[in-house]
């Protein structure tokens, strides 16, 4: 491996909050697009049901496949 640890640990971290912040926008509904009642008071944005959970997935899988590139590349460059 082209890093040490700890900046291996910090590139990957990185790219996942990156990541997250692309994957996040994806599959969102708001409780007008679905066709739902709104309570009184509620933002009139906020997703129906976000699934983090699965977010969270997606992310860590596109991150790492996202940071062996970085890897691979890093090793190309460095000969």
């Amino acid at each position: 491996m082209p890093f040490p640890l700890p900046l291996a640990v910090a590139i990957y971290v990185t790219i996942w909050w990156i990541v997250l912040f692309a994957v996040l926008p994806l599959g969102v509904r708001s409780a007008e697009e679905a066709g739902e009642e709104q309570p009184e008071g509620a933002d009139p944005g906020a997703p129906v049901a976000p699934q983090l959970a699965r977010k969270a997935a997606i992310t860590t899988v596109i991150a790492a496949i996202v940071f062996i590139f970085v890897v691979i590349g890093t090793n190309y460059v460095a000969g």
